[in-house]
């Protein structure tokens, strides 16, 4: 052992042995305590799941935890305003950004087969838009932040078209109505999914994708299309659409 660890253990042995000490019969009474204080919460904890997951189910979930989650609905839908934007960025200050995520772009695809599906609210096809008709609408920029939910992000410019100005089509001839209240969106696989508001996608900063960074989608980031917004993390940022679903 050397002097410095001799040192240590010295001190350590020092302070031990200067610190108030127990019998043995508080120690046993404590450990007990402390025991039966562990299993009345395990009890207790077992008691609550139980009767959580045997409460009417509403939509697949039981009633207390949607409650939960329409109580956090309502908090962010009054916090949250459709005339607020995120931050945006000089387009000098983008960034790579990493592809991260593969499901729902496994297949090989044809960008000159592509095809969306448009879905009305009683889950009939309206319409099949291919790329040109994308890009037939006003063409944005955008340069915002991109988050990830594992914890990082980057400055990204984006370019593509507004996803309200396609909504608008079908609002303005009434096959969709302006009321509905959910997208839904599948990549042409219907291997990777999201649900959206429609506070998301009808918001300014809501994209329809066809660029990154000043060049075209590849294939890990969502070519030929994808939606990009800094509302949502990027999870929630399908990567090539195949399907839109107003819901």
């Amino acid at each position: 052992m050397t002097h410095e660890a001799e040192d240590r253990e010295a001190r350590f042995r020092a302070e031990v042995d200067g610190a108030p000490t127990i019998s043995e019969e508080q120690y046993r009474k404590r450990s007990r305590r402390s025991f039966i204080g562990f299993a009345a919460v395990a009890a207790a904890a077992a008691v609550g799941f139980n009767t959580v997951q045997n409460r009417p189910q509403d939509l697949g979930i039981p009633d207390v935890l949607r409650g939960g989650l329409r109580s956090n609905e309502a908090l962010w839908n009054l916090v949250g305003s459709d005339t607020r934007s995120s931050r945006t960025f000089d387009v000098a200050q983008r960034e790579d950004i990493r592809v991260n995520g593969r499901i729902g772009l496994e297949d090989d695809l044809d960008p000159a087969s592509w095809r969306i599906r448009v879905i009305g609210v009683d889950s009939e096809e309206i319409d099949s838009v291919d790329l040109g008709s994308i890009r037939s609408l006003p063409t944005r920029d955008m340069v915002t932040e991109h988050k990830c939910v594992e914890g990082w992000s980057n400055i990204v410019h984006w370019t593509g078209a507004r996803f309200r100005d396609l909504a608008e089509r079908y609002y303005a001839s009434g096959a969709v109505p302006r009321d509905h209240r959910y997208v839904s969106l599948r990549t042409p696989d219907d291997e990777y999914y999201v649900g959206l508001d429609r506070s998301v996608t009808d918001h300014r900063q809501t994209l329809l994708a066809w660029g990154l960074n000043g060049e075209p989608l590849t294939a890990g980031h969502g070519a030929p299309l994808r939606l990009a917004t800094p509302l949502v993390y990027g999870i929630k940022q399908l990567k090539r659409v195949g399907t839109i679903e107003f819901t």
